[in-house]
């Protein structure tokens, strides 16, 4: 129960993303007056240029991958006008200034859904761009038709800083809008690269480069580590990394971007060994930076990191008492999800609520390519280093008589279990949905089952599921 004010609380959310949203929802559900300030549309860049834009592309690029690959089920094409009457494969053709229009409306309904729900919550929404004068107030300049630049004074008990971040950008490969490319302006596109060049392995330069291999641009991903997605478990990277290549990807390894250059109708980037790639654009993926220089946060006593991310502590709160930070701008993990659940966290503590501080070790996450790889809790590495205790199974997707049926050839099951106790500590999911899949896991860790505990659990017969049952009923524990 939250405390009860002798008069309404204030809070001011600058950033109407995931983060600021939930922060906004949760005050006004709890009795609060607030006001959110949001630069470019309620939902933010997560929204309107990020996760909802992007995952949509990715939507149609799954569909393309689907019909390309139903000959495989027995679905044959035939063409009328073909007096043979003979199957033939058919030539995918994608109109990606279609898609794009589409994947923007989206956006945008999405955006005034979110807009809508603020509104009805009782929200005030102020559209421009905010800046903390002191700890009590925010400064909003908003631009108003033909009188210039008008200001609005905020002041507020609490403050929660929800800003986001914004695609780095590198001297030496500066993105133009049309050539070379942000991932915030693929979507102005009007046909499918010819050529793709992808700088960067990450999560997002894998997400676009296996789309876009999808939608049939021919894509060169320049990666400086060893292998794509350094840092996620190894054998799905392995995996990823081998379905990348066997659809025609060219993966150059071990390589380094140091400049990329428009010519005109094509780009060229220069590898810092010497040698050059040209392709028709380039897609920069080479990280993000959070937005929050130059709006008075130093000035305010919020501490901040070298890299300028908002420190803050499990229920989001800052250095200083009454702000607090969600999502992208702080050092929290960059996922919706956890600025969403920073944002609740935020406001809840603030109000007195309960608060459940946010623990990141069971954060699932998940990569969305083809196939999506999906994580929770401690991984294979932590094990092998000795920073956690515990027993590893992994079972391959291909022994699903599911995935037989419906020819999902790549793919996994891995179950982490602590050594003794069969608790399920952590788990990988490589496979069609494994966004979808990890949920059962995620609870598991959640609430600390053991791996007999869920093998009791019954499954679909078939199912992609099936094989979490499988995986854990194989680490039996003998009593």
């Amino acid at each position: 129960m939250a405390y009860e004010f002798d008069t309404p609380q204030k809070i001011a959310v600058l950033g109407g993303g995931p983060g600021g949203y939930e922060a906004a929802i949760a005050g006004a559900q709890l009795g609060a007056e607030v006001t959110l300030v949001e630069r470019v549309g309620v939902g933010g860049s997560a929204v309107m240029t990020d996760v909802v834009p992007s995952k949509t592309l990715i939507a149609t690029a799954e569909a393309t991958n689907s019909i390309g690959e139903a000959a495989d089920l027995g679905v044959q094409f035939f063409s009328r006008s073909d007096a043979s009457h003979r199957p033939v494969r058919p030539e995918v053709a994608v109109n990606l200034r279609a898609v794009n229009q589409r994947l923007l409306r989206l956006a945008r309904q999405q955006s005034e859904d979110l807009r809508g729900s603020l509104v009805r919550a009782g929200v005030r929404i102020v559209q421009g761009e905010g800046r903390l004068d002191g700890t009590n107030r925010i400064i909003v300049s908003t631009a108003r038709g033909a009188t210039g630049t008008d200001f609005d004074e905020i002041t507020a008990d609490t403050i929660v800083l929800a800003m986001g971040a914004r695609p780095r950008v590198l001297d030496s490969a500066k993105p133009d809008g049309e050539r070379i490319l942000t991932w915030t302006q693929l979507y102005n596109m009007e046909a499918t690269p010819e050529h793709l060049i992808v700088v960067g392995s990450g999560v997002t330069g894998a997400e676009f480069a296996s789309a876009y291999t999808a939608l049939g641009s021919k894509v060169t991903l320049i990666s400086s580590r060893d292998q794509v997605l350094p840092g996620e478990d190894a054998d799905a990277a392995d995996l990823i990394e081998d379905v990348f290549k066997r659809n025609g990807m060219t993966v150059l390894s071990k390589s380094r971007a140091e400049s990329v250059v428009s010519r005109g109708d094509s780009v060229v980037a220069t590898l810092t060994d010497g040698r050059t790639v040209e392709g028709s654009h380039c897609l920069m993926a080479v990280g993000a930076v959070p937005n929050t220089a130059g709006i008075g946060l130093e000035e305010a006593g919020v501490q901040l990191t070298d890299s300028g991310h908002v420190r803050v502590n499990r229920v989001a709160r800052t250095s200083v008492s009454n702000i607090y930070a969600a999502g992208d701008c702080s050092t929290s993990l960059p996922l919706a999800s956890v600025a969403s659940m920073q944002g609740r966290t935020a406001v809840y503590h603030a109000m007195g609520d309960a608060v459940n501080p946010t623990e990141l070790r069971n954060v699932t996450s998940n990569i969305f390519t083809q196939p999506e790889i999906a994580t929770v809790g401690w991984s294979q590495k932590d094990i092998e280093e000795g920073i956690a205790q515990g027993e590893i199974y992994k079972l391959p997707l291909a022994s699903n008589p599911r995935a037989k049926m419906q020819n999902v050839k790549d793919g996994f099951v891995k179950l982490f279990a602590r050594t003794g106790s069969g608790t399920v500590i952590g788990g990988v999911i490589v496979a069609p949905r494994a966004s979808e899949l990890i949920f059962s896991l995620a609870i598991a860790v959640e609430h600390r089952l053991t791996v007999d505990e869920v093998a009791r659990a019954f499954t679909v017969y078939p199912s992609l599921s099936g094989s979490i049952s499988d995986a854990a009923r194989a680490m039996h524990i003998v009593k």
